[in-house]
């Protein structure tokens, strides 16, 4: 199953995870200090929908910054006649 928006082409991002311990120097502590870093991916915020392309309608996989920005028409706004 693709993790691609079908819109912008947004995909997932490879991160780091950091774990750590102690307290932070501005709430009276000596520092946090590192204990382990993990790989970890990001995944965009993908939503499949019914959207309106070329005068039909079709299911695709969007991300919700494409859905709030307008880059597409819902199927359910389109007025049938």
């Amino acid at each position: 199953m693709s993790k691609v928006c079908e819109i912008c082409g947004k995909g997932p991002v490879a991160g780091r995870s950091i774990s750590q311990r102690g307290k932070a120097k501005k709430h009276g502590g000596v520092g946090l200090k590192t204990t382990g870093i993990t790989k970890r991916t990001f995944h965009p915020n993908l939503q499949s929908i019914k959207i309106h392309v070329n005068g039909s309608n079709k299911t695709t996989k969007v991300c919700t910054a494409c859905i709030r920005s307008g880059k597409i028409v819902k199927a359910s706004a389109v007025k049938k006649s």
